[in-house]
Order: C-alpha cells, then structure tokens, then sequence
C-alpha cells in the first residue's frame, strides 16, 4: 500500500548532474529537499544501481537542475530518466558549460544551483543522500510550478530504482 500511496504525490523533480576524474554523469531525480535556511542546504538521493552514482560519490560539487514542463525540458527530463550513461553518453548533442569542479550546467535548463558535497549519508535504504551547500545559482524564466513526478512517471527509467 505505501507505493501506491507515494504514488500520489506530485514531487518536484531534478536534473542533477556530476563530474570526477574528468567523468561526466547526470540522472533524474524526485528524492530532494531543502533542509536549512540558514545555512542555506539542500538533499539530493541518488539511486545506488544508477550511473551517475559512483561519479557523484567522487565528485565535490553537484549541479541541480530545476525543471519546468516546457517541452525541451520534458525532453531532457526524458533523457536524464529514461537512458543510462553506462550505454549512451547523455552529453552528446547537449550545449553545456563546466561549472565548479567541472560539472555541467545545461544551457537547456537555466534555473540551477551548483552545490559543495558537504555530507553523503549512505542509510538511506537503496539511495545515498548528498547533502549540499549552494556555491552559486541561476535563475531562468519562470518555473510555473516546475515538472513534477505525475508529468514523469510514465518514463521507463534507464535503471531500476
């Protein structure tokens, strides 16, 4: 009952993307939260089975991508869910620019934060949290209330959860 539950909810969700070892990643994510104001800190769980999670694991900084429904959004939210970097490089044909500590920032995708990796926290079932402290953010046009799990949740997902 508690997955059906959870699927009525209508989250936020995320394009997060990594880089280490000059190893470029990036996946969609609903598991988030802001956690403090002051100071300013945001979760972000990464799946354990998905690609990016080892380059996020090595990685010092992460970028957080916000998501309007937007057709070329819906789109990247597509990619970033429904393909795997283990057998497509998800970069390929995408503008971006590198970020602190090279990550990508997505010029598809204008509202973003760039986060320092202050905390991983690994007991969070099959998801390791990624707690961050914003460095700097972009704000795009409006979001309108932003992509959400119900505009997603048709996706195969290029991984199991």
């Amino acid at each position: 009952m508690f997955p059906k539950l959870m699927a009525e909810l209508d989250y936020p969700m995320f394009v997060v993307t990594a880089c280490a070892d000059g190893e470029r990643s990036g996946c969609l994510v609903g598991f988030t939260t802001q956690t403090s104001i002051h100071p300013a800190r945001f979760l972000v769980c990464i799946s354990e089975k998905n690609h990016t999670y080892p380059v996020a694991m090595r990685s010092s900084v992460l970028a957080v991508h916000l998501l309007s429904r937007a057709e070329r959004e819906r789109e990247l939210a597509s990619l970033f869910g429904s393909e795997t970097g283990d057998e497509v490089d998800k970069f390929a044909g995408l503008s971006w620019q590198p970020g602190a500590g090279g990550v990508p920032l997505l010029d598809d995708l204008p509202n973003r934060f760039v986060g320092l990796v202050r905390e991983r926290f690994p007991a969070f079932g099959d998801h390791t949290g990624f707690l961050l402290e914003p460095l700097e953010a972009e704000k795009g046009e409006d979001l309108d209330g932003g992509l959400g799990f119900q505009d997603v949740k048709d996706l195969e997902p290029g991984h199991e959860a």
